[in-house]
């Protein structure tokens, strides 16, 4: 029995002896760490050694120093910290320093709004107190004498306000430093944070605010990295990326087994002070990755109120009465300067505005087309752009901005109101009103949705993809017409457009035509029309009687917009004069656009071709009136027969002959695009009827969208005798 006892007992012996090595070990390693939290110092006045300006206010409050000159304060927990750490690896003993994190909220309030100093640190230190330390950019911590040596044994993360002082090597200011044994800082960084959502986005803030700010330091001893978080308080997030990520090895030269963790700081002369505040702290060196405890900011003492240097009660009140005084003295001046320009514009009127009240405000204006803005532009015309709009009332609106400085603008703008300002008719553009606004001129129009026709037709890449159908080209003509009728002969005055072309043909979402820009318009009493003294109008569209006895033609016009089309290629032939050849060959409908195939109906277009010629009739007397083209295109009427020999010359059309037949066989070989132009012709001289030469007028492109006849390339019209 005895035997067997002695058999048993070694292995309980063990047992009891590794127990008591695991918890000898645990409260070793109990005893090599440290872990603490205070939010707010109230009643730990034992648990920190505190000197020079630093104490512990009644609240909670740990202040560090006041706003007195040349003042030094510094508190370190009264424990001190195990540091070292031996390691064994590889069967080789080392040492490193080991892991630890602390967090803690501060303030700093400057003595005024321009200056304040020095700043504090958190610092570690082989003792509690800094003998002989110096204030300034000393901060509590070195001297003069000693700075530098290595024999000091601290390490502090500054937290500095101050640009430059003395013989300090630190620039930059508000911005935080790695100092080692030194008041110069091996490495510095300004104060910024980074945003969670992109932490390429840095936020800088300023230290000396007054408003609460949270530290986060954290030290892994396995790789050497110090890591280094500040943000406001208030932000109600931890920035993930830290404003200091770097390997410190030399941390281990300077760090003793036991050191003192700690904050100092320190004022500086004059205005150079600060009082620098923590608010609450919290520090752990346990475990390998050891995170301080957060800490809960509703349970810190509240920061202290910030101190601003003022005036008097009475200087106060004296300020605030003679700033009211002054800001009631401004608002009469204001007034009393907008009713006298007032009177001055009332006092400027021209007959013109009195007459067209329908005025707009250039503000109202200005937002509902976005500032006039490249984006918004629809078109540009001779003498300025238009815009499209969208005013307060969600109507859609055209702005057209006459070109500034331009005395013709000025005429096209004051015709377009005394023609257009009281007209209204379907297939007329409505002009809503006008607006003068310094150098500005500006017409409102409805907004046409579906822009003008030759846009419609031939842009390229045209706005849809479908050929304008017979039936809607047919309509457009006869709208066309109708409005000029109503210009011509219903209106209680006479109109006379005298630039009818395909680009100022607007065209509705219905397809219903208006015609508008009637800057060129002019109104005449009836049965009193008078020659002009100035040659007007687009290259191509003006009669050739208008050079002779300056009378123009809106019917002829009209014409070579039922004939003509956009050109493509230069030639030499005249497209009158080949249409009138196919309409003696009785083959006037190969002039018919050749994209609608077969979808149109014959006898509509020998009526619309006919009209054509009869419009572009070199006798002006030949021409029919717009409602005898209505009567014509609406079948009410046989259209006139026309004679072979209406007026063109016959070289004229033996000029393109065979050439012409060549151009249209080879019709594959069209360019897609061109570079054709507008030329809007305006002369203030009188023209004789030998002005007009084949040289100075029908070698230009047209730029026009034509109804009924092949995208050719052709001059306007035959030479002029």
């Amino acid at each position: 029995m005895s035997r067997a006892r002695s058999m048993v007992s070694p292995p309980i012996l063990l047992v009891i002896i590794t127990v008591i090595l695991v918890r000898a070990q645990r409260a070793t390693s109990e005893t090599t760490t440290t872990e603490f939290i205070f939010q707010g110092f109230k009643g730990n006045q034992s648990q920190f050694q505190l000197e020079g300006d630093s104490t512990i206010k009644s609240n909670g409050l740990l202040r560090l120093t006041d706003r007195k000159s040349n003042l030094a304060g510094t508190a370190f927990y009264n424990k001190p910290v195990r540091l070292l750490l031996e390691t064994n690896r590889n069967s080789t003993n080392a040492t490193r320093v080991r892991s630890f994190s602390t967090r803690f909220v501060f303030v700093i309030i400057p003595s005024s709004s321009s200056s304040g100093g020095f700043g504090f640190t958190f610092t570690l230190s082989p003792t509690t107190n800094r003998p002989n330390a110096g204030s300034a950019q000393y901060l509590g911590v070195l001297n003069k004498e000693n700075n530098g040596d290595p024999r000091n044994h601290v390490f502090s993360v500054e937290f500095d306000t101050v640009q430059g002082s003395g013989d300090d090597t630190d620039k930059i200011g508000n911005d935080i430093g790695l100092n080692f044994n030194n008041r110069t800082s091996d490495f510095q960084e300004p104060v910024v944070y980074y945003q969670n959502d992109d932490p390429n986005k840095r936020e800088d803030f300023e230290l000396e605010s007054g408003n609460p700010i949270q530290a986060l330091l954290t030290y892994d001893g396995a790789t050497q990295t110090l890591n280094v978080t500040v943000y406001p308080a208030k932000l109600g997030f931890k920035p993930t990326k830290p404003l200091i990520s770097k390997q410190i090895p030399k941390l281990l030269d300077v760090v003793q087994e036991e050191m003192y963790v700690g904050f100092t700081a320190a004022t500086g002369k004059g205005d150079q002070s600060s009082d620098h505040y923590v608010m609450g702290w919290s520090f752990s060196s346990v475990g390998e990755n050891p995170i301080a405890a957060t800490l809960d900011l509703s349970e810190l003492p509240p920061p202290p109120a910030t101190k601003r240097r003022g005036f008097s009660s009475q200087v106060i009140v004296l300020i605030v009465a003679l700033s009211t005084v002054m800001l009631v003295m401004l608002v009469l001046l204001f007034f009393f300067v907008m009713y006298k320009k007032r009177l001055r514009q009332e006092e400027t009127l021209e007959d013109w505005e009195i007459d067209h009240p329908r005025r707009f405000r250039y503000r109202d204006l200005y937002v509902a087309t976005d500032g006039f803005k490249e984006a918004g532009v629809i078109g540009t015309g001779g003498f300025g752009t238009v815009y499209k709009g969208k005013l307060a009332s969600s109507d859609l609106i055209a702005v057209k901005k006459i070109v500034p400085n331009s005395r013709q603008g000025v005429r096209e703008f004051m015709a377009e109101i005394e023609s257009l300002g009281r007209v209204r008719h379907r297939n007329l553009v409505n002009l809503q009103g006008w607006c003068k606004h310094r150098s500005d001129l500006l017409l409102i129009y409805d907004y046409i949705p579906n822009g003008s026709l030759d846009s419609l037709l031939y842009s390229v890449p045209r706005r849809s993809s479908a050929v304008l159908p017979w039936d809607a080209r047919l309509e457009i003509a006869k709208g066309i017409a109708s409005g000029l009728l109503y210009l011509h002969e219903e209106w209680e005055q006479m109109v006379v457009h005298r630039d009818v072309k395909p680009s100022n043909v607007l065209i509705e979402s219905n397809m219903n035509p208006r015609l508008g820009d009637f800057g060129l318009a002019r109104l005449y009493e009836r049965g009193s029309m008078s020659e002009t003294t100035g040659l007007v109008g687009t290259i191509g569209y003006m009669a050739p009687e208008l050079a002779r006895n300056g009378k123009p033609s809106d019917a002829f016009a009209f014409g070579v917009l039922l004939l003509e089309r956009k050109p493509t290629d230069s030639g030499t032939f005249f497209l009158v004069d080949w249409v009138m050849d196919l309409h003696a060959r009785g083959e006037i409908l190969s002039a018919v656009d050749p994209r609608l195939g077969s979808d149109y109906d014959g006898r509509e277009a020998r009526v619309a071709l006919a009209v054509g010629l009869l419009c572009c009739h070199q006798k002006p007397a030949s021409r029919p009136s717009m409602r005898g083209v209505l009567k014509f295109l609406n079948g009410e009427e046989e259209v006139v027969e026309i004679d072979d020999e209406w007026g063109y010359s016959k070289s004229s059309r033996s000029d393109f002959g065979s050439n012409f037949v060549g151009y249209v066989s080879s019709s594959t070989s069209i360019p897609s695009s061109s570079s054709a132009f507008d030329t809007r012709i305006i002369s203030t001289s009188h023209v004789t009827s030998g002005g007009y030469r084949k040289k100075c007028l029908f070698q230009y492109e047209l730029d026009a969208s034509y109804l009924f006849i092949h995208e050719l390339r052709t001059s306007a019209y035959s030479t002029l005798n």
